[in-house]
This record gives C-alpha cells, structure tokens and sequence, in this order.
C-alpha cells in the first residue's frame, strides 16, 4: 500500500504539468476553395489581371485568368466578332487560361520590303563609286636613264613637282565627293488625318469626381439616375451589353481606326450593335449598374490603350 503511495506521488506532478502545457489551436483552411480551383480561395478582384495586355509581334495575346472576349477585343481596340472570326471560335464565351489567340488583323500578302529593311539593314544595289574614276596613287615605275647631271637634278627634286616647277593640279587639293550620311531607317509616325477631323463633346452633364491622373482608365462623372448620357462623338455602336466586368451595361462607340469611346454603369441602353450614331445623339441612361453609385464611367482609347479623355475634351 505504502509502494503504491509512493508511485502515485511520483506520477502526480507529471500528469499536472502535460495539463498546464499551454496548447496551440489547430490553423484552419477553407477547403472549399482549393478543392475546386486547386488552388488557394482569393479574392475576385485579385484575380483580375492587372497588367496591360500586349500582344507579341505576331499578333497573338496568351489568355489570363479573368479574361473575357469582349474585355481582349476592347484592350485591342477590336470588335469581338473579329476574334471569333480570326480565331475560328466556335462559342465567343469559351475560352481558357493559356489559351492563344490572335488580336490583331492577320498581315495579308508576302512581306513587302519596308519589312525586310525593318532590322536596320539597308540594301542597295551596287554602283560605281564617285571615287572610282580618281586613281590610285602608285609607285613610280623603274626607269633606266643614262647619267648626267640633268637627269640627277631630276631625280633630286620633290615628289608631284613637275619639270617646270609647278605643282600638278592633282596634288593642290584631293577633292572627296561628298556623300549623303548613312542613317538608320525609321519608321515614319502614323498620319491619322480622320483623327484630327474628330470634334468632342463632353457625354454628360455632372461633376467630375475621378480623373484619368487617379489611376483610373477614365474619368467618372457623377450624376442623377436616369440622366441623359450622349455620344462624345459621331461614329458606329461596337458593342452594347454587360459583358465586361466591372463596367455593368456599357456602350462602346467607335470614332476612327484608332479612337474608341466607352461609356459605363448605365440603367438603360438605348443604342445596339452595328448601329451608327451622331455627336450628341442619347446612347443610354445614367445608372449605377456594376458601381456603388450613380455615374458615368467615360474612357477614350487610341488603339485599344486609355488616354487621358481630357484631351480630347472641350474646356468647361
């Protein structure tokens, strides 16, 4: 009795210090997520690809995660039914990360030879040198002469002084034909005179309370819902619905080759596809469709690219 005393003694104080043992809870993983994606759950807005498209010098772009067809088309200033047609898509809505797709017009025809000059290598054909008819200076040819003391005072005198002492027009002054620099072959600025036609208005009524220097695409200008929005300018409806997000029912409206203008977050639509607009002509409603507020997103892009809409703009 007393040994078994004495064993508990003994085991009593372990047992009392595993209990005070402090104890750390297990991390928890949301499962749900990764199970599905394979990957980590994140935020969607993280998803969204922040880097700017660029095509490569073929013309193809390399589908990111959050990439939508309409989004590729407006970033290239394309209309999305010219990727589906040089893509051969079957379903404009299904299309997969890594997946290549070409967002510029296919070349046509062979390369012309601007092309082939395009790695700063000029050829010429071969011509005949404005220096090829002055001759080569060359040693004097050996000759035998009997002595005598003219022929020795010949031989004595300076070299292109001739037997009357004067100099040789040759020898006053060597003359090079003057020759045009070489310069690198640049290429010259696009003209775009349909660009410089354009004249602007702004697209609606209302505050600006975000610039295109805030980080933004555009600028934002708030506004009562229901409010007119316009055409900044005359040209033809490229797309009209609410397929890219973050922008909710959008309106894009193609000015030039090079000039797009996008109007966002709308509550009505009152334009379509393929149809032509005038400067000025009501397009939708102003809404807060895809925002926390009522607004009007507005973006100008010269070949798919923001810019700055207060250049474009008319002073207010």
């Amino acid at each position: 009795m007393n040994k078994v005393r004495f064993v508990s003694l003994l085991v009593l104080p372990g047992l009392i210090a595993a209990c005070s043992t402090t104890r750390h809870p297990a991390p928890v993983i949301d499962r749900t997520t990764a199970a599905k994606t394979g990957e980590p759950a994140k935020n969607a807005a993280q998803q969204l690809p922040s880097a700017p498209k660029q095509a490569d010098s073929r013309g193809y772009y390399v589908v990111r995660r959050g990439d939508t067809l309409i989004q590729i088309a407006l970033d290239f200033g394309q209309h999305y039914r010219d990727l589906v047609t040089w893509n051969n898509l079957a379903n404009p809505n299904d299309i997969k990360v890594d997946q290549v797709l070409r967002v510029l017009p296919p070349e046509g025809g062979p390369q012309t030879a601007a092309a082939a000059t395009s790695s700063g290598v000029e050829v010429r054909p071969l011509s005949p040198s404005p220096a090829a008819s002055v001759p080569n200076k060359s040693t004097p040819r050996g000759e035998k002469r009997a002595y005598s003391e003219a022929a020795l005072a010949e031989l004595q005198k300076p070299e292109g002084v001739n037997q009357t002492g004067a100099t040789p027009p040759a020898a006053v002054a060597k003359v090079e034909p003057t020759r045009p620099a070489e310069k690198t072959p640049e290429v010259p600025a696009p003209v775009l005179p349909e660009d410089e036609g354009l004249s602007w208005i702004w697209p609606a009524d209302g505050k600006v309370v975000a610039t295109f220097s805030d980080g933004k695409k555009g600028i934002d200008i708030a506004g009562k819902l229901g409010q007119p929005v316009v055409a900044a300018g005359s040209g033809k409806v490229l797309y009209a619905g609410s397929g890219i997000r973050g922008y909710g029912n959008l309106v894009i409206v193609k000015h030039s080759n090079n000039l797009l203008s996008a109007y966002a977050h709308n509550k009505t639509i009152f334009v379509k596809e393929d149809q032509t607009v005038s400067k000025g002509q009501k397009i939708a409603e102003m809404g807060n469709s895809d925002s926390d507020a009522v607004k009007l997103h507005f973006e100008i892009r010269q070949q798919g690219k923001p810019v700055d809409p207060s250049k474009f703009l008319p002073s207010r």
